[in-house]
């Protein structure tokens, strides 16, 4: 089996890209290094620099590769900018996905990844410590939730029209390092956030300490890195052997953390006290999300093995290690 992975330049797509190798398939990587680092993939695994912008390059690389089935990774994803630059996350996330799919309608590729995410549920209405099933209602409060579920419904409408199988992953916050040098090395998430502005000597930022949560800031259900590369090969071998259809599976741990507790996590990884500073909140944050994985322990023999603590300490090491190879 051969697997196209768009996005496999990326933080997520570096640990995806090294399981599927070890899962014993090949794999093509199409990335426009926007954000992805060329390095991270292995230097004989096929490489293209296609933009899912340009329908024919896409369709190219179909037409050049025997591939079996996708995973598509590649999105912008910042919930801030996708607040203030709507129409760019809408011709990216939902653009190249309608390339991506027309392309493998031409040539009959079927079994299909989908990385969608939590940001689909906007703020739903459940009680305190309550783990959201994907049956919840989907209504996304940013633009960036909003192109993920729009992704969702494009390819569960391509398993009418050409028998698509379909598993769309619903991650949650994802941080840690599987390998040092895979590590997350922009400021786009709240650990490398924090890291970059301890490294400025700066107070990190909590964004919002007034929501209806025990501290006042917000909780998220963080899952490491691996866990969802993991999480990622056991769904290819969900699609491969299943039906047409479509399957949203929630990927979590289902214990949620605020950022009050990720940033007393770094703090004790590193051995330092930090002192955050309070800023309001930010557009287009729920209070509280954290998953119910009974769904991905039932259809893809799979559950999470890190915590909070093995998160931070991979992220911090990987970060550190990642800032001095910079250096040197």
């Amino acid at each position: 089996m051969t697997w196209l992975i768009t996005g496999g330049a990326g933080y997520i797509g570096g640990h995806v890209v090294a399981e599927t190798l070890n899962s014993g398939r090949e794999v093509v990587v199409l990335d426009d290094l926007s954000t992805g680092i060329r390095s991270r993939v292995p230097e004989l695994v096929p490489f293209e620099q296609v933009s899912l912008q340009d329908r024919n390059a896409v369709c190219d690389v179909f037409s050049r590769y025997p591939i079996t089935g996708v995973l598509h990774l590649a999105a912008k994803k910042q919930v801030g900018e996708s607040m203030i630059r709507p129409d760019h996350y809408w011709q990216e996330n939902v653009g190249g996905l309608i390339n991506l799919l027309e392309a493998m309608s031409m040539h009959h590729v079927t079994n299909f990844v989908f990385s969608s995410s939590a940001a689909v549920y906007g703020e739903p209405n459940i009680s305190h410590g309550e783990l959201l099933r994907e049956t919840a209602t989907c209504n996304p409060i940013n633009t960036y939730g909003a192109t993920k579920l729009m992704g969702e419904w494009l390819s569960n409408g391509y398993v009418a029209i050409d028998g698509l199988t379909v598993a769309a992953l619903r991650y949650f916050n994802v941080a840690g390092a599987g390998q040092q040098h895979l590590g997350d090395t922009f400021a786009l998430n709240l650990v490398p956030i924090v890291l970059t502005a301890l490294d400025k000597n700066e107070a990190p930022t909590i964004f919002g300490n007034d929501y209806p949560t025990p501290d006042g800031t917000c909780i998220r259900d963080y899952v490491h890195v691996q866990d969802l590369a993991l999480a990622h090969v056991a769904a290819m071998t969900f699609v491969e052997k299943s039906d047409p259809g479509f399957e949203s599976i929630n990927v979590g741990t289902g214990i949620g953390s605020s950022v009050s507790q990720v940033i007393q996590a770094i703090a004790q990884a590193k051995g330092i006290d930090i002192s955050p500073s309070v800023s309001s909140r930010r557009a287009g944050d729920p209070p509280a999300l954290a998953a119910d994985v009974t769904k991905a322990k039932e259809l893809l023999a799979w559950q999470s093995r890190y915590d909070l603590t093995d998160i931070v300490t991979s992220a911090v090491a990987a970060w550190e290690h990642n800032k001095n190879s910079i250096s040197n």
